[in-house]
């Protein structure tokens, strides 16, 4: 079962940056699946370094191509990732020192996490790009 299913919402239409939220998508519900099917705490862990490094390459990418156009809010989507990139942090510590143990709010969190960027920052920058 999938936590994240993609949908044309999701699409800045930048096939490179679409291919990597694809992969992100992948990533999380691999990491969901893991949670769900009681995968070892090390399983987990090893999911959620992907999924911190995945992210990470995509923010430069997207960084890259936003300097390149000169997209108007890139400080404030950059900021954001910084923001995203620390709570990724924050859950993948929150879950390897045990505090963070129920696997349904675990999974809630990544799914916020990952949609709420794209409603806001996301899906403005897919505007910008298409103007």
């Amino acid at each position: 079962m999938a936590l994240i299913e993609w949908n044309d919402a999701f699409s800045v239409g930048v096939a490179d940056i679409d291919h990597e939220h694809k992969g992100l998508i992948e990533l999380i519900n691999q990491l969901y699946n893991g949670l769900e099917q009681g995968a070892s705490a090390e399983d987990i862990a090893d999911f959620f370094g992907e999924i911190y490094a995945h992210i990470s390459a995509h923010f430069a990418l997207e960084e890259k191509i936003m300097r390149e156009r000169q997209y108007h809010e890139y400080e404030a989507h950059k900021r954001e990732h910084e923001r995203l990139l620390e709570e990724i942090r924050d859950m993948m510590d929150d879950y390897t020192d045990r505090v963070l143990i129920d696997e349904q709010e675990l999974s809630q969190r990544l799914r916020d996490w990952f949609g709420e960027h794209f409603k806001t920052m996301d899906s403005r920058l897919h505007k910008a790009l298409h103007v």
